[in-house]
């Protein structure tokens, strides 16, 4: 299988423990970036990684990156990308955004754009659309804006990893389970 660029989302301060547990699992080319530590591997690792990491929050895979300053830039990047790759017109979305950008004020509106773009391409082609599921999508996208670069990538944890759904009864945490994981690991 061929490797391929991921992405392990994580807390502010936890990336050199998260960078270890992927070197401990075989990732190769782990860099640490801020709250995230890319790293490379094959689907089989990928999903390695969802069960095993116990630091990460997600596993994303980078699938397509571009220049958006404004609105129109925001849609033709997006339109750029051939989501029946990812998608058919039968299938449910959600786009997840995070913006770190003078260009973009509004998370909301950076996903009603990018969901504007993917439904639009959809009904050009096929007259028909897929639709948004913000509970049980069957596509998860993120989309992040870091001053004019924007990453679209595929969510591959769905839920957060804390949600793994390993229990079968839960109670109210005091604390979210990868903060303590992480903070036993530092300790």
């Amino acid at each position: 299988m061929e490797n391929f660029k991921m992405l392990a989302k994580t807390f502010f301060g936890f990336e050199e423990i998260l960078a270890k547990e992927l070197h401990i699992l075989g990732a190769q080319n782990v860099e640490i970036g801020t709250r995230a530590v890319s790293f490379k591997g094959d689907k089989g690792f990928m999903y390695k990684a969802n069960l095993s990491l116990r630091t990460a929050l997600k596993i994303l895979k980078p699938i397509y990156q571009f220049r958006a300053f404004n609105e129109q830039s925001l849609y033709k990047g997006i339109q750029g990308i051939d989501w029946s790759t990812y998608l058919n017109e039968n299938q449910t979305f959600v786009i997840d955004t995070t913006i770190h950008s003078d260009h973009f004020k509004h998370t909301q509106f950076v996903s009603q754009k990018a969901k504007d773009a993917i439904v639009d391409q959809f009904r050009e082609k096929s007259g028909v659309r897929p639709s948004v599921d913000k509970d049980f999508p069957d596509l998860r996208i993120n989309i992040h804006i870091d001053r004019d670069q924007c990453t679209v990538s595929l969510d591959t944890s769905g839920d957060s990893l804390h949600h793994r759904g390993y229990k079968t009864a839960t109670n109210i945490a005091p604390i979210n389970e990868v903060l303590a994981a992480g903070m036993l690991l530092l300790s």
